[in-house]
């Protein structure tokens, strides 16, 4: 039955490698069970909620890919767009949480329509690559600011914005975390962040600073709170396109350039250079978002992590489903879950910033036509606590910039059309 499922055979695996390769997958990204809830929590929704419904749709959207689409490849809330969710829309514009819920779904519903006209590719390749990089540059600078916040390492001045912060225990603690995960990744451990995390916590809980979980396993707390309250009428401001788009934008080349990186990694390319699969992954990518919006949680994308189970030898859907299997099996943990303090997951947001900097030595500082809209794109989103705001920023003055050098003609249509957008949506 898997043979005739999952094609193993032809894609040169075996049951036993495809498990192992889906725990792999699982560990490395485990962490967002812990910090995923954290982020959103803050936005005013139900923290227990939250963590049962982050399984739920790690766990559904991955089975959708492995089922549908044969690819070994991990989906989750995406990290950086549950930040903009919180702290930029919510606690940044006021928007309340409901009503951001309603941008989500309204973001994955384009890029839906977007998927099945066939543009979206299309549309990526529209976008600069400098842009692209200095987008994702921009989201690790914007997360590792929140998770430095989040640990009181960094806090508000009057004087001069922001200053360090105390050593308090707690700080102590998270930078405990900070250290050892960097240690681990270095070490090329398995897993680092998710150890970093769960060794941070037993450390505060064992001198005190953190009570003891008052259990291990219990029912998963009901995602009732949370689950279909978004109002999809309030997301349709015109000041909310903006944020509509965003989601949207990084959530159409994020997913796609994880697709195209982990596939070819996985063997899943055909002998034109093509993915068959990728239409339906695509696809995926879109209704998960729709779904997880339904069910109470920001955009969901497919997960770098994943090349880490492809490079453990997962080659088909078979790895994911075990990914999927052990995200919802997580549910049952969810008083551990929730005795994990913010102080333990802090780091953990700081190193997927290192991850996503990585970028930044491929833009060319030294071609101020590529360098000077990029540094604009990821300077500004987390000066101003807005992914938006970047957004705008980089892609006006891209095209203001060729626009004035004589060069319109090297700009792509679609890229025209966004900056005019962006203009609107900064003057709104």
């Amino acid at each position: 039955m898997l043979e005739k499922l999952f094609h193993l055979h032809a894609r040169g695996s075996n049951v036993r490698t495809e498990i192992t390769a889906g725990v792999t997958t699982f560990l490395t990204a485990a962490y967002i069970i812990f910090v995923h809830p954290n982020i959103l929590s803050q936005a005013g929704m139900d923290k227990g909620a939250l963590t049962t419904v982050t399984c739920l749709v790690a766990g559904l959207a991955t089975l959708l890919v492995a089922l549908w689409a044969n690819a070994p490849l991990m989906m989750a809330p995406g990290m950086g767009l549950n930040a903009f969710f919180t702290y930029t829309l919510v606690l940044g514009a006021g928007v309340p949480w409901q009503t951001a819920l309603g941008v989500v779904f309204l973001s994955g519903v384009f890029f839906l329509v977007l998927t099945w006209l066939g543009v979206r590719e299309k549309i990526v390749k529209a976008i600069p690559q400098s842009l692209r990089l200095a987008t994702s540059v921009g989201i690790g600078l914007f997360i590792a600011f929140i998770g430095m916040q989040n640990l009181g390492l960094i806090v508000k001045s009057d004087a001069v914005l922001v200053a360090l912060g105390g050593f308090s225990p707690q700080v102590l603690l998270g930078l405990f975390g900070l250290a050892l995960a960097i240690l681990l990744e270095v070490k090329r451990v398995r897993g680092a962040i998710l150890l970093a995390i769960l060794g941070t916590a037993l450390a505060g809980m064992l001198i005190g600073i953190s009570p003891w979980p008052a259990a291990l396993v219990a029912v998963p707390p009901s995602p009732a709170a949370i689950t279909f309250q978004l109002d999809i009428l309030g997301a349709m401001k015109i000041s909310l396109w903006a944020s509509i788009f965003s989601f949207m934008f990084v959530d159409l080349f994020d997913s796609l350039g994880t697709m195209l990186a982990v596939c070819r990694e996985a063997g899943m390319v055909d002998k034109d250079g093509n993915i068959p699969a990728l239409p339906r992954m695509l696809t995926a990518d879109a209704l998960a978002t729709v779904g997880g919006s339904l069910l109470g949680t920001s955009t969901t994308t497919a997960y770098i992590e994943s090349a880490s189970g492809v490079s453990d030898g997962g080659r088909t859907g078979l790895t994911a489903v075990v990914t999927a299997t052990l995200f919802l099996v997580s549910a049952l943990f969810t008083p551990l879950i929730g005795a994990v303090p913010a102080y333990a997951t802090a780091p953990a947001l700081m190193i997927v910033g290192i991850f996503m900097m990585r970028g930044i030595g491929q833009i060319d500082f030294y071609d101020f036509e590529e360098g000077a809209p990029a540094f604009l794109t990821f300077v500004l989103m987390p000066l101003t606590y807005s992914i938006a705001t970047g957004l705008a920023f980089g892609m006006l003055s891209y095209v203001l910039l060729k626009l004035c050098l004589g060069k319109i003609r090297e700009c792509e249509p679609f890229l025209i059309g966004a900056a005019i957008f962006s203009l609107i949506s900064l003057m709104v």
